[in-house]
């Protein structure tokens, strides 16, 4: 199994043309509706593929937390999928997905893997709202095989957000409000929990934000208040003062989001934050590349505020590059 992420490196190029490869998996078949859903997973985030391990079992887990496994000397939560998204198949899980996000590793249980899929972002959709409903917002993208097959992309941030100590309040104590009333972030992030982290943030600063679920959704936005900023003849920047972006987003990622931007004179003196669980250097230089003028990781709200709080300032002037 390890020869389906052979050359993972390599595929850093993809970024910055709205391309990604996905892991596809299975979780089993349904008991309840009898079919056997594909799920996929951005490569950039697995690490390993690998035949379940021996588990050992931990206290005062979540439900779907099976346990703990050693990996190279380090302890791994493991997260039985099926479990937590409440598909009742009846089979073990035999295979698990070593994933790595914001620098904090933890095995997924699944039935099975399939291929290495390249697609273009633009291919993936935003999940229908009966679809969201069902799954209860496990879903952030979806898109159709040749096949007839619908690949859904679990929002795995969601599922760590739930499972393990990412997210809890005590994240917050060390945002510091901001005395920049005046002030509007606009950001996108397809995954609802990280949404969710950006608006507490925000509000805690005291700052409006102006929210949208990915790249596409935040253009479509942004031109719209640059054609009213147009029409009163002031420009963008005094009503949009910085653009906090994620990367993995359907329909347009966040390098082809950042790119637009710095291309277009009407945004190109804007500041752009990539906030992002893809943590690795390699990451963070194709951001620069675009046009990212920083990054920072997800799940660490102190960081984002003084990120932010830097950046705006207490002028609005933007600070140089970090």
């Amino acid at each position: 199994m390890s020869e389906l992420l052979k050359n993972i490196d390599a595929r850093t190029k993809l970024a910055g043309t709205n391309k990604l490869e996905i892991l596809l998996f299975f979780l089993g078949v349904d008991q309840r509706t009898g079919r056997r859903e594909t799920y996929g997973i951005n490569v950039f985030k697995v690490r390993e593929v690998m035949r379940t391990p021996m588990i050992t079992a931990a206290p005062e887990m979540p439900e779907s937390v099976e346990g703990m496994v050693s990996l190279r000397g380090a302890l791994v939560p493991v997260i039985d999928l099926a479990k937590y998204a409440g598909v009742n198949t009846g089979t073990p899980r035999e295979i698990m997905i070593v994933t790595e996000y914001n620098g904090h590793t933890q095995g997924f249980l699944v039935e099975g893997v399939d291929t290495i899929l390249r697609l273009d972002w633009s291919k993936m959709r935003v999940p229908p709202e009966m679809l969201t409903a069902q799954t209860g917002g496990l879903v952030t993208a979806v898109t159709e095989l040749e096949d007839g097959r619908l690949v859904m992309m679990m929002d795995v941030e969601k599922v760590l957000s739930e499972t393990t100590s990412i997210d809890n309040e005590a994240m917050f104590r060390g945002v510091v409000p901001l005395e920049r009333p005046d002030a509007t972030v606009y950001y996108c992030d397809d995954s609802s929990v990280a949404r969710k982290q950006i608006e507490k943030t925000l509000a805690v600063m005291g700052i409006k934000g102006v929210s949208a679920v990915n790249g596409m959704h935040m253009w479509e936005e942004m031109e719209k208040t640059a054609a009213y900023a147009k029409s009163v003849n002031q420009p963008v920047s005094n009503f949009i003062n910085l653009v906090l972006t994620d990367i993995e987003m359907p329909e347009m990622d966040g390098y082809m989001l950042t790119k637009r931007i710095k291309s277009d004179p009407r945004f190109s003196n804007i500041p752009i934050i990539m906030h992002s669980s893809l943590s690795g250097m390699s990451n963070q230089k194709l951001g620069q590349s675009v046009g990212v003028d920083e990054y920072v990781p997800k799940f660490e709200p102190q960081r984002l505020s003084e990120t932010l709080a830097r950046r705006l300032g207490v002028t609005g002037e933007a600070a140089p590059a970090a």
